[in-house]
């Protein structure tokens, strides 16, 4: 298949770690709560365990390491995580402004993260005026990231075509959801909580380009 050099019509962001400083925060609220339910461990075990998993497959794991059933496991989680949020919270750098000097290019976040927190997220940077509408939660599709289904949905709702969007993404289980769906993808390495080798792992996971910082993002989408 020809390579597709058209400029995009979308941009499809991930959330955490792409559009919010997020992970390392999420983890440490999650691993000090583990720690409560009797599975102690550090927020970098907590980032191989959880991250870029959906609220239920979060539950799953964690009711298997704690030995038993966690019903309120969800509710306190977000409380714990929103609290250390509201405090700490960063955006990635650079973000605010790339979307200010590509203000014209349709947008929208597709993320494993509920509609709660992602509203929450981006109220306490500053960026909800960037975003007033066009969000996707994998809450609401069948399956989860590395499957398709959420950017699938976020390109039909804009009115795209899968090829004709471009999605930024941190994760290996995002980059191969985005490739699924036939979309050019972005790897973005620019996230706090990133080990130094993770290019690598986006590279195969099938990332169209490898971005550092939001300059790189900005050039590559000016070479499309």
């Amino acid at each position: 298949m020809a390579e597709n050099t058209t400029p995009p019509r979308l941009i499809i962001f991930d959330f955490d770690g792409v559009i919010a400083d997020s992970e390392v925060l999420a983890c440490e609220a999650l691993a000090a709560y583990a720690g409560d339910l009797g599975a102690p461990m550090i927020w970098q075990e907590a980032a191989k365990l959880f991250v870029g998993k959906r609220a239920s497959d979060e539950v799953a794991t964690m009711e298997a390491l704690a030995g038993r059933p966690l019903p309120d496991f969800l509710p306190e989680l977000e409380r714990r995580t929103f609290a250390l949020f509201e405090r700490s919270l960063r955006p990635i750098p650079g973000v605010a402004d790339f979307i200010a000097r590509h203000a014209d290019m349709p947008r929208c976040i597709a993320s494993s993260s509920s509609p709660r927190r992602i509203a929450l997220c981006l109220g306490v940077m500053g960026l909800a005026d960037r975003f007033p509408r066009g969000i996707y939660s994998a809450e609401t599709v069948a399956r989860g990231k590395p499957f398709p289904d959420i950017f699938l949905k976020a390109a039909h709702e804009e009115g795209v075509e899968p090829r004709d969007a471009i999605v930024i993404e941190d994760s290996a289980s995002g980059v191969r959801a985005a490739v699924a769906a036939g979309m050019r993808v972005i790897g973005l390495v620019a996230a706090s909580h990133l080990p130094p080798d993770h290019e690598s792992a986006l590279v195969a996971a099938g990332a169209t380009f490898i971005a550092r910082d939001y300059d790189e993002v900005a050039r590559i989408l000016t070479g499309l």
